[in-house]
């Protein structure tokens, strides 16, 4: 089954330079379509204005996003497939935080910026397949100096939580809950590859599908488990017996 991609991207230019992108990087994509509005996202996704994208029998698997459209804004879209199971990435040419935060809150799992050269977007993209988030390098670094300078431990417009109430438990110590019994037997089986150390890939080999239902099952398992890396999925499905 061919892995569908759909670039959302106004530039033809830079419509063109993504294709190239996406199939650098992955050797199994031959099926990309490109919408130069929200309203042609939207019918290719089928759904309406305003209105959450529904999966069809063959959805897309990457959607890439540019933030300035020309009727509207490219959060818009984010917000709408927060049912979708797609790989959301933004792709775009702003790298402030009045942008990139609220990207990341509307659910984008990736944000690149389309200055970086294409071997760099390229070897970003690829980080999909090991389970990484493809985040360009300026942007990895705002990231880390925006937590380590300590605006993350306050409200600061961005979604950052506030610090705990006096007496309440801290965020690094609050058990996770323990929703592992509604973990299905297929993303059971990958926790286990991902306890082991297996890739994305080499997982998709192993179970006989594709990397990208690998990664849907993963977003699946750090939901129920309440963990945001392949580390705390594994140390969490230690204690609890289940690998």
């Amino acid at each position: 089954m061919a892995v569908k991609v759909l670039i959302l991207e106004d530039n033809p230019v830079a419509r063109g330079f993504l294709c190239r992108v996406v199939r650098e990087s992955f050797s199994d994509v031959d099926s990309i379509t490109e919408a130069s509005d929200l309203d042609a996202a939207r019918r290719l996704l089928g759904h309406a204005p305003g209105g959450r994208a529904t999966p069809s029998a063959d959805p897309f698997q990457l959607v890439m996003v540019d933030l300035e459209l020309p009727d509207g804004s490219g959060l818009e879209l984010l917000t709408e497939l927060s049912s979708y199971p797609a790989t959301r990435i933004v792709t775009t040419l702003y790298s402030d935080d009045e942008h990139l935060f609220p990207a990341l809150q509307c659910g984008a799992d990736g944000y690149l910026l389309k200055e970086d050269r294409f071997e760099v977007l390229v070897e970003e993209l690829q980080k999909i397949v090991r389970g990484q988030p493809p985040l360009s390098p300026a942007i990895a670094r705002r990231l880390l100096n925006h937590f380590r300078s300590g605006e993350g431990l306050a409200g600061n417009g961005h979604g950052v939580a506030e610090p705990p109430a006096p007496g309440a438990p801290s965020p690094a110590t609050a058990p996770a809950p323990l929703d592992h019994e509604r973990l299905t037997p297929r993303e059971s089986e990958v926790l286990t590859y991902l306890s082991k150390g297996f890739t994305i890939k080499e997982i998709a080999s192993l179970m006989g599908i594709k990397w990208f239902t690998v990664n849907d099952h993963i977003k699946s398992i750090y939901k129920k488990l309440n963990v945001s890396s392949r580390a705390e999925a594994a140390v969490l499905a230690s204690k609890q017996g289940l690998v």
